[in-house]
C-alpha cells in the first residue's frame, strides 16, 4: 500500500502510527491507568524475601517466601507437604487444590502472599479427621480413586463441598466436583465416593 495519495487516505503505516499515539494519550490523560513511576518501581522487589505468616492445617506457620511464589510451591518446598499434586500448572486439572477458608482452591493459581492470615488445609490435614476419614474411605470402597493421580485434589474438592453442604444432590456434586479432573475417567465412581460420604456423615 502507498504512504499516501492524492486521495489523502491513511496509508496502514499511517494509522498505526496515529493509533498508537491515540493509545499513549489516553493513558496519560486517564487518571485510572495507573503510572509504573520509580518510586513504585522500588517498592515492587519480586527479587526479595517477603515474611508469610498463615494457618497451616490448624497451626500458626510463618515462612520465607519471593512475591513471585505460589501457594503451591511454597506447599511444596517450603513445607513439604508433597501431598497437594503439582500436575498442569495452569489452573486446569485440579490436583493441587486446597481449601482456603472453607472453599476449595486451586493452589497453583493463587499467589502464596495474598493467603497472608488465612486458614489452609491441605490434604495432610484432613488426615487425622473424623469427615477426611471419611471421605478417603469412601473413596477407597467405591473405587473412585482409580490410578490415585488426582486424588487429593477429588477428596479436598468433596471435602470442600461436604463441609458446606451436608446433603449434596447429584447435580450439586457435579457440579462441585467438574473443576477436577480424572485422567481415568472415574466420574461416576467419584460421584459415587462422595455420595457414600455424605451418607456416612
Amino acid at each position: 500500500m502507498p504512504e499516501n495519495n492524492s486521495t489523502g487516505k491513511f496509508s496502514r503505516r499511517k494509522f498505526v502510527k496515529g493509533f498508537g499515539a491515540t493509545v499513549a494519550g489516553a493513558v496519560v490523560l486517564n487518571p485510572s491507568i495507573p503510572k509504573i513511576t520509580k518510586s513504585l518501581q522500588k517498592k515492587i522487589k519480586i527479587s526479595e524475601k517477603i515474611k508469610l505468616n498463615f494457618n497451616l492445617n490448624g497451626k500458626n506457620v510463618s515462612t520465607d517466601i519471593y512475591p513471585y511464589n505460589t501457594l503451591l510451591e511454597v506447599l511444596r518446598k517450603n513445607m513439604r507437604l508433597t501431598g497437594t499434586k503439582k500436575t498442569c500448572n495452569n489452573g486446569e486439572c485440579g490436583g493441587c487444590t486446597v481449601i482456603i477458608n472453607k472453599q476449595a482452591i486451586y493452589s497453583c493459581h493463587i499467589l502464596a502472599m495474598d493467603i497472608e492470615g488465612k486458614d489452609v488445609l491441605t490434604i495432610e490435614g484432613i488426615g487425622d479427621m473424623h469427615a477426611g476419614e471419611v471421605i478417603r474411605k469412601a473413596f477407597k470402597d467405591m473405587d473412585g480413586l482409580q490410578c490415585g493421580f488426582c486424588t487429593p485434589g477429588q477428596v479436598m474438592s468433596a471435602y470442600a463441598l461436604l463441609l458446606n453442604n451436608k446433603k449434596p444432590s447429584l447435580d450439586e456434586i457435579k457440579t462441585a466436583m467438574s473443576g477436577n479432573l480424572c485422567r481415568c475417567g472415574a466420574y461416576h465412581n467419584i460421584s459415587a465416593s462422595v455420595i457414600e460420604a455424605s451418607n456416612k456423615l
